[in-house]
């Protein structure tokens, strides 16, 4: 099954936006410039979080679809790695400012 939306981003021409599975294996791409280069795209992990932003194309409703494609494939388990990751890194950075705050606070007394 593809699935493709046209995402309107910084340049003045949509990107396209393209999923496609075969059996467990799902492929996104973008023709953005980090997508083109193979990097971290916002346009593909917006729509894998439910995201419609910036998306110009009559489908919206196929976002779901995306969604659902995730399901079972290695993609849908490195995404909840990586939303494990941001909820570490958000606990981390609430113990470094508050080590910091202690830090100014004693540094004060």
């Amino acid at each position: 099954m593809k699935v493709e939306f046209l995402i309107q981003g910084s340049a003045i021409e949509p990107y396209k936006v393209t999923f496609q599975k075969t059996g467990q294996h799902l492929s996104a791409f973008c023709t953005c410039p980090a997508g083109m280069n193979g990097q971290y795209c916002k346009h593909r992990f917006s729509i894998f979080r439910g995201g419609t932003e910036g998306i110009v194309s009559n489908n919206l409703n196929e976002v779901k679809v995306v969604i659902d494609l995730l399901a079972g494939t290695d993609i849908e388990d490195a995404l909840i790695e990586m939303g494990q990751a941001e909820i570490e890194a958000e606990r981390a950075k609430k113990i470094i400012a508050k080590a910091k705050k202690k830090i100014t606070t004693l540094m004060h007394s």
